[in-house]
């Protein structure tokens, strides 16, 4: 795994290029994120967000660009380092959670740690010390049975527990009522202050996407300034 000397914690995104058949999704996208500051990424459907979210996780290799997280250069790293770095750096909150519901919160939420092969115990209080502070109910209590707001801050929780440095957001309150929307959102966006990631928010939604700190616009395979539409 190389490591640029000097190169700054949180994400970057450099000169990412990435073709799909003849339509160019992303044409030499550039982003930079430190650690606590935030971004959400708008645009129509179809033009490209979940992409960028993807090279970004190592899912999708770009055509051409670079990705460094934490100073770690992700591109062209063998697989299994690569999971290696998403398990260790990286926390992802999809849309519908993608926790498996008849699992309790605190074994969904542990769960990355074991898959790590971190110890049972430590993994367990962990998890219930992080769902203690987001709100979530525990007990036994299968995930499914939890409303969307909670099932929400229960995946938020797993994002966390092991400490990334980068915080992935895609379409987070999208299945969610307008109140759990506003919740789960000051939730993400007060993370990301307070434990120091670096937080990449995907979002159709204008009230979510006005909370970050720079809101781009992701449009004919470029980000520009979504206040000005100067690029970003």
């Amino acid at each position: 795994m190389s490591v640029t000397a000097g190169e700054p914690a949180g994400l970057r995104v450099e000169g990412i290029r990435h073709r799909l058949g003849e339509r160019v999704l992303l044409d030499g996208v550039d982003l930079d994120i430190g650690p606590g500051e935030s971004v959400a990424v708008t645009g129509p459907s179809g033009s490209g967000k979940s992409t960028l979210l993807m090279c970004v996780l190592g899912l999708i290799k770009p055509d051409r660009g670079a990705v460094w997280v934490g100073g770690r250069e992700l591109t062209g790293l063998p697989a299994r380092q690569l999971a290696q770095v998403r398990r260790q750096h990286m926390g992802v909150v999809f849309q519908f959670g993608e926790l498996l519901p008849e699992l309790t919160p605190v074994e969904n939420v542990a769960l990355p740690v074991l898959l790590g092969g971190g110890e049972h115990r430590d993994a367990y209080r962990r998890a219930a010390e992080l769902l203690t502070e987001l709100g979530v109910p525990q007990g036994g209590t299968p995930t499914g049975m939890l409303s969307g707001g909670e099932r929400q801050r229960a995946a938020v929780a797993r994002a966390l527990i092991t400490d990334p440095g980068v915080l992935l957001a895609d379409e987070p309150t999208g299945a969610l009522d307008p109140q759990a929307r506003e919740a789960v959102a000051d939730l993400l966006y007060t993370v990301s202050r307070e434990r120091g990631c670096a937080l990449l928010v995907v979002t159709h939604d204008p009230s979510v996407a006005a909370r970050a700190g720079r809101t781009l616009r992701l449009e004919a395979g470029t980000l520009m300034d979504a206040r000005n539409g100067v690029g970003a």
